[in-house]
């Protein structure tokens, strides 16, 4: 069975399917990369709570940077965020996101009940 959460028109927030949980992509608020990296990974909580997950249960994460110049900001938050020890299969690269404001985004898939 899947099942389908915050469905509209073009999208879910969050689809479950055989115990694992796809989130949408995440975007934080702020000017800097770190403080929009830090708003999105608050985002992900929330959607990983609803899903009944958590950061531990994290399976993999594809973060999109607006300019690879900001890794290591970016890093610098993550690293800060990730439970140790329960780090998920991760890839980052660089792309032209849906805004010029934008200089993070994130999606994630999670193990969930």
């Amino acid at each position: 069975m899947i099942e389908r959460i915050g469905t509209g028109t073009r999208m879910s927030r969050i689809v479950k399917h055989n115990g694992v949980a796809y989130l949408c992509g995440q975007v934080g608020d702020g000017t800097t990369v770190a403080e929009q990296t830090r708003d999105g990974l608050a985002r992900v909580d929330a959607l990983l709570d609803q899903a009944g997950s958590s950061r531990e249960g994290m399976l993999q994460a594809v973060i999109w940077l607006a300019d690879m110049a900001d890794f290591d900001a970016m890093n610098a938050v993550w690293d800060a965020w990730v439970p140790q020890g329960h780090a998920p299969a991760r890839a980052c690269g660089e792309a032209k996101l849906a805004s010029p404001d934008l200089k993070f985004e994130i999606i994630v898939t999670a193990a969930c009940d």
